[in-house]
């Protein structure tokens, strides 16, 4: 988090109004004269107020003073939302939790402010630690001891000058610990401020990325037997004179600028790493269209069917038509909100007619932020069969995004009948959907 006065102006103000919401409830409360707990008199609409509250404070939040703030408020909260109904032992279901949008909402919230919180120095000594087990538990080669000795020797030369202290480079694997454990003593006598520090921490967290990147790459003795096959099959063949480091990384970005999907896809079934994996399927995600072979498809269909997001995209970005069927199972997956903004963008780049109707239904369900994704996608599809519900939904919606994104989908579409629903709207109390509304008669 960074420091500034503004934004924390901003932030105070935003706290103080869901602080204020909570106090309006505990007044009304004393107010009974009847003795019962605030959780007890809470109503869904005071419930709704403070979660939104709440919310815009953390989107305002810039400190971690900030930050601490809001989790008191959401504390309070939390002790305000009444306990959900237990069913009685004759029932056969449980009884309607009036508040469980409330709890999920709150639930939501605490998860956007662990995101916002940090990074931390206690990440930094986490992540060395970390890679001081990673060499250790190393099955390297002469090579890859080098090669391990040279990324150390970058991390201290990099730690020692952002914490501005002396220290040698090690010689040997044997002598890495030592020097990487006196940096992570330096970093525990900084007090690193998570705020007036921001800056600091940030290139630290650079350098243990470097670290563990050039670690992965090293070379161990497992790794021959990977590098003489994909060497077998001409994987290292693009390479010129002039390597990036590691080769297969380098090679990887010539296969990727070659269009030589086979070759990304032999590469990700071979290479036990991480970061190879994350750079091939990047890879992958900008090829785009160009990578949507038959195998390729399969193996990236495989992967989605086990939910994995990233896969999903690279399918929506190759416009699959094969992983539509897949996907569709995705859209009603409400209780996983970040799955189904991945799933929707998939299937609106897919542009398959299948998914109008599933979509559609979408965008009367009650989460604010998948709404939105719900009708852009819609646009992205183009199909006229959307113009009605994104017509009403321009009309009912009370969330201005959800409107913005049902004109801009109307527009997408682009037909007489959906930009005269756009036209019709009139006018709209909010800019960004104004800005729609003008678009589309100048259309």
């Amino acid at each position: 988090m960074s420091n500034g006065d503004d934004a924390t102006d901003e932030a105070d103000d935003a706290s103080n109004d869901a602080d204020n919401a909570a106090g309006e409830s505990a007044t009304t409360d004393a107010e009974t004269g009847a003795g019962e707990e605030s959780t007890e008199l809470a109503t869904t609409e005071d419930i709704e107020e403070r979660l939104d509250a709440a919310a815009e404070a953390l989107d305002a939040a810039e400190t971690e003073a900030d930050l601490d703030d809001v989790e008191a408020t959401l504390d309070a909260i939390d002790d305000a939302i009444p306990p959900a109904p237990e069913a009685d032992d004759d029932e056969a279901e449980e009884p309607d939790d009036p508040h469980a949008d409330a709890r999920e909402q709150l639930a939501d919230l605490r998860d956007e402010l662990d995101a916002e919180r940090g990074p931390y120095a206690s990440t930094i000594v986490s992540a060395t630690e970390d890679a001081i087990a990673a060499i250790d538990d190393g099955d390297w080669t002469d090579q890859g001891e080098g090669e391990v000795v040279d990324a150390a020797g970058v991390f201290v030369d990099a730690a020692a000058e952002e914490l501005d202290v002396d220290t040698s480079n090690p010689e040997t694997v044997g002598e890495i610990g030592d020097k990487l454990d006196a940096l992570t003593d330096a970093v525990l006598e900084a007090e690193l401020d998570p705020d007036a520090d921001e800056e600091t921490i940030a290139a630290l967290l650079a350098a243990t990325d470097t670290l563990d990147s050039d670690i992965a790459a090293a070379e161990e003795w497992a790794d021959l037997s990977v590098r003489e096959t994909l060497q077998a099959e001409g994987y290292y063949d693009v390479l010129g004179h002039t390597k990036d480091f590691p080769m297969e990384w380098a090679a990887l970005k010539e296969h990727e600028k070659r269009g030589n999907t086979e070759m990304i896809l032999m590469a990700l079934d071979s290479l036990d790493s991480e970061f190879m994996e994350e750079h091939c399927l990047n890879a992958l995600e900008r090829m785009g269209p160009v990578a949507a072979t038959e195998a390729a498809v399969e193996t990236m269909l495989a992967r989605a069917e086990k939910r994995d997001k990233p896969a999903i995209r690279i399918l929506g970005k190759m416009g699959a038509t094969a992983a539509v069927e897949t996907l569709i199972e995705y859209v009603d997956a409400d209780s996983n909100a970040s799955l189904q903004k991945v799933t929707f963008r998939a299937l609106g780049e897919i542009g398959d007619e299948q998914a109008v109707q599933p979509l559609a239904d979408k965008l009367l369900m009650d989460n604010d932020i998948v709404r939105p994704q719900a009708a852009r996608a819609l646009g992205l599809i183009g199909d006229t069969r959307a113009i009605k519900p994104l017509s009403e939904t321009l009309k009912a919606d009370d969330n201005p995004n959800v409107r913005s994104q049902a004109a801009w989908a109307l527009r997408q579409i682009g037909t007489k009948r959906a930009l005269e629903a756009v036209v019709d709207h009139g006018s709209d109390e909010t800019f960004v959907v104004q800005t729609e509304l003008d678009k589309a008669r100048e259309e």
